[in-house]
C-alpha cells in the first residue's frame, strides 16, 4: 500500500483537488465546511487506473495550522504540491516544500490548480517561477500537471502520472516493528475507542495485544478497517482505523502510537542530523528554545549545537534535542523543529535517550556520524558499545529489519568485535574497559580499606552504575582474564592478601583469645577497630552479629549446631531456652537468634524460632 499527502498554500484548492481525484470530500469537520477552510486531517481514497488503492491524506494549508500539516506528513510515499494557477507559489508553498525536504518524502508531483481563472500564457509564468522555486528541492525536476478540479481537465492525467511515480516508489518495508503514530482518536457507539493512523514498520492484526507509548497503556485490537472496509489484518504503508479495547478515550491524544508491547521506549533526548531551512531568517542558536515534531508527536525542547554555536540558512550540523515531554520516536525517524510561527529545521534522528554529548568533541561526531551513514553492523557495535542489549532489541537501532540486523551481528560474532554472554550480545570493546575500570574501582576500594580482604560486590557494582546483569558479565570476564579473583568477601586481585602490622597482630591476637575465653558470653567492652575487626570477620576468624556482640567462629558453630539439635528434637526454640542451654544473658542469646534469622537459618514466630 502506498499513502499520497497533499502540501501547499491555503486556499489553493487541495481539498478540491482531493474529492475531484476520489468522490470523497475530506472536509470533515463543520467549521471546515462552513468555512471552506481545511483545519485538521483530511482522508480519501482512490483506485487508480493500475488498479492500485491508495489511500490519501489531506492536510491544511494555513500557517496557523501547520502542526496538524506536518501530524499528516509523516509517512507519506508521494507528495502532490498544490499550487492555485491564478496566485502562484505562496509563502506556505515554500514552507510545505521545506518540509517535504526535511522529511525526506520519496517522490512527489506539482498540481497547478485552477488554470480555468487565467490564461494559459499567465500560467506558462507561473509554471517557469515554480520550476525557480522547486530548484536544488526534492522535487526538482518533478512533474508539473496542469488541473482544473471543477471541470475534472487534467484530473485522469494526474491519475496516469501518480500511478508512474508510484511504480518507481517502493511500498513501506515490513520490519516486523508495526508503529501507528494516532493522528485522531474517539468513540463509536458500541465499539468503543478508535484510533487512525499510518501503519509503518510491520503488520496488524485483529485480537493482537498492543502497547500505546507514552504511557504503556496495554489494549487488544477488536477490529481493523481499511478505507470503511473491515480487515483482519493491515500491512505496513496503510491508512488504517483500529478499534481497541480495553482504554478509555480520554487516556488517548494525538501523539501517541499504536505498537507491539515493549518495541517502543518514550525518548525524552533525541540525537538528530539537522538541516535549516532555506527560509531560516535569524542564526539557531546553541540552547535555542525550541518545538519538535516527529510524525503526530509534538513536544518543546531544549537545543543544544554539538559541532557549531549557530545553525544558519541551508546548513547542517549535529544536534541533541532534549524533550520536555516524552516523544514514542526510533531511530530512523524524521523530525522537525520550529520556532514560534517558522519551520527552521529538521532531519533525521540518529539515536534516542543517550547521554550528553560532548560539543566540538571529533569522535562524538564521528561516532553520529557512523549512526547516521554506517551499515547495519556499524549502527549496531556502536549500539553495544553502550552496553549490552538481547539480539532481539538491536533491529530498532540497526533501523533495518530482523533478517539484515542478524546477518550484521553474525558478522561482528564472526570477527570476536561482538560476543554473547548471558544472553546478550556483548561489545569486546566494551566488555574490555568496563573490566578495566572494575579493577580500578576494585585497587580504589582496598587502598582505602587496606586490612579488607575483598572489595564487596555491591559497593564496586554501584562505583561503575551498572545494571546487575551487565555487572556479572564484566565480572565473569574480569575473573577468566586473570584481572580478578572472586572471594566470598568480593572482588580482589589474584593472590591479594593484606598484611596486618605487628601492632594489629597483637591486638587481633588479644581480642580473639578474649571471645574465645568468654565462650557464649564474650567480651564487649574491648571491640576492636571496625576495619581489624571486618578483617578478622573476612577471614571466617570471628562471626559479627552487628548488634555489639562478636563470637569466636568456632564458638558460634557450636552454638548453632547445639540450637539445630534442640530445635529438631523439640520443633522450636525460644530465647529463654537459648539463654538456659548456653549459661549466657539475654543480650547474648538475643544477638544470636536475631543473625541466625539474618542468615535465614532460622524463622521467628512469636517468641520462637524454627529452622527455615
Amino acid at each position: 500500500m502506498h499513502v499520497i499527502g497533499t502540501a501547499g498554500h491555503v486556499d489553493h484548492g487541495k481539498s478540491t483537488l482531493v474529492k475531484a481525484l476520489t468522490g470523497i470530500d475530506p472536509d470533515r469537520l463543520r467549521e471546515e465546511k462552513e468555512r471552506g477552510l481545511t483545519i485538521d486531517l483530511g482522508f480519501a481514497w482512490i483506485e487508480l487506473p493500475s488498479g492500485r488503492e491508495v489511500s490519501i491524506v489531506d492536510v491544511p494549508g494555513h500557517e496557523r495550522f501547520i502542526k496538524n500539516m506536518l501530524a499528516g506528513a509523516g509517512g507519506v510515499d508521494l507528495a502532490l504540491l498544490v499550487v492555485a494557477a491564478d496566485e502562484g507559489p505562496m509563502p506556505q508553498t515554500r514552507e510545505h516544500l521545506a518540509i517535504l525536504d526535511l522529511l525526506d518524502v520519496p517522490a512527489g508531483i506539482v498540481v497547478l490548480t485552477r488554470t480555468d481563472l487565467v490564461e494559459s500564457e499567465y500560467v506558462d509564468l507561473v509554471e517557469a517561477e515554480l520550476e525557480d522555486v522547486l530548484a536544488g528541492s526534492r522535487l526538482e525536476g518533478a512533474p508539473i500537471l496542469r488541473v482544473c478540479a471543477t471541470s475534472g481537465e487534467g484530473i485522469e492525467a494526474l491519475k496516469l502520472a501518480i500511478d508512474a511515480a508510484l511504480d518507481v516508489t517502493p511500498p513501506k518495508r515490513d520490519l516486523g516493528r508495526p508503529r501507528l503514530p494516532i493522528d485522531r482518536a474517539f468513540t463509536i457507539q458500541g465499539f468503543g475507542v478508535v484510533v487512525t493512523g499510518t501503519l509503518v514498520h510491520g503488520a496488524l492484526s485483529a485480537g493482537q495485544e498492543v502497547e500505546l507509548q507514552p504511557g504503556g497503556l496495554r489494549a487488544r485490537i477488536r477490529g481493523l478497517q481499511r478505507h470503511r472496509t473491515k480487515v483482519d489484518r493491515l500491512d505496513p504503508g496503510t491508512r488504517a482505523a483500529v478499534n481497541l479495547s480495553g482504554l478509555h478515550i480520554e487516556d488517548i491524544r494525538r501523539g501517541m502510537v499504536v505498537a507491539a508491547p515493549g518495541s517502543v521506549t518514550p525518548a525524552r533526548v533525541l540525537d538528530v542530523r539537522l538541516r535549516a531551512t532555506p527560509m531560516l531568517a535569524h542564526p539557531l542558536g546553541h540552547d535555542a528554545g525550541v518545538t519538535v515534531l516527529s510524525a503526530t508527536a509534538e513536544s518543546e525542547a531544549r537545543l543544544r549545537l554539538l559541532d557549531s554555536d549557530a545553525l544558519l540558512a541551508g546548513e547542517a550540523a549535529w544536534a541533541q534535542l532534549v524533550l520536555d515531554q516524552p516523544m514514542p520516536a526510533l531511530p530512523g525517524d524524521h523530525c522537525i523543529v520550529r520556532t514560534p510561527n517558522d519551520t527552521v529545521a529538521g532531519g533525521v534522528i540518529v539515536a534516542v535517550n543517550a547521554k550528553r554529548r560532548r560539543r566540538n568533541h571529533a569522535p562524538t561526531m564521528k561516532a553520529l556520524d557512523r549512526l547516521l551513514h554506517g551499515s547495519p553492523a556499524d549502527r549496531i557495535l556502536d549500539r553495544l558499545l553502550a552496553g549490552p542489549a538481547a539480539p532481539a532489541d538491536l533491529a530498532p537501532h540497526a533501523g533495518d529489519d530482523a533478517h539484515v540486523v542478524s546477518t550484521a551481528l553474525e558478522s561482528l560474532l564472526a570477527s570476536g568485535t561482538v560476543v554473547l554472554a548471558g544472553g546478550k550480545a556483548v561489545a569486546a570493546a566494551w566488555l574490555s574497559a568496563q573490566a578495566g575500570r572494575l579493577a580500578g574501582a576494585v585497587s580504589e576500594y582496598l587502598q582505602a580499606n587496606p586490612l579488607r580482604l575483598a572489595a564487596p560486590r555491591e559497593h564496586v557494582r554501584g562505583s561503575l552504575r551498572l545494571d546487575p546483569s551487565s555487572f556479572d558479565l564484566v565480572v565473569s570476564h574480569a575473573v577468566a582474564s586473570g584481572t580478578l579473583s572472586e572471594a566470598r568477601a568480593g572482588l580482589a586481585p589474584p593472590g591479594y592478601e593484606p598484611v596486618l602490622t605487628p601492632v594489629q597482630h597483637r591486638e587481633a591476637e588479644a581480642f580473639l583469645a578474649g571471645i574465645r575465653e568468654g565462650g557464649a558470653s564474650p567480651p564487649t567492652d574491648r571491640l576492636p577497630p571496625p576495619p581489624l575487626l571486618a578483617y578478622l570477620a573476612d577471614r571466617g576468624l570471628v562471626v559479627d552479629t552487628g548488634a555489639g556482640v562478636v563470637f569466636d567462629a568456632a564458638v558460634f558453630a557450636d552454638m548453632l549446631e547445639r540450637t539445630r539439635r534442640h530445635i529438631s528434637a523439640t520443633g522450636a526454640i525460644s530465647l529463654a531456652e537459648v539463654r538456659d542451654l548456653f549459661a549466657t544473658s539475654r543480650k547474648y542469646a538475643q544477638a544470636f537468634l536475631e543473625h541466625l534469622d539474618a542468615l535465614h537459618i532460622t524463622r521467628r514466630s512469636g517468641d520462637a524460632r524454627t529452622l527455615r
